[in-house]
């Protein structure tokens, strides 16, 4: 009984793991996203190629 307790609790651990991972990631992307978009609209062509690469980036990490 207490291993099968267990094995819940780590279940319930990496799930909850992953829900924050993938709440961190999104609001990752919604900053870079936003910033992308001032960059474009201010014509600021350093801050855009660094939050394309930013962005990029997390792509490679996480696949998304």
């Amino acid at each position: 009984m207490k291993r099968k307790r267990e094995k819940e609790a780590f279940v319930l651990d990496l799930y909850i793991d992953m829900v924050l991972s993938e709440a961190i990631l999104k609001r990752k992307k919604e900053t870079i996203q936003v910033k992308l978009d001032e960059a474009l609209d201010q014509q600021n062509e350093a801050d855009f190629i660094y939050l394309s690469n930013e962005y990029n980036e997390l792509h490679k990490q996480f696949g998304t």
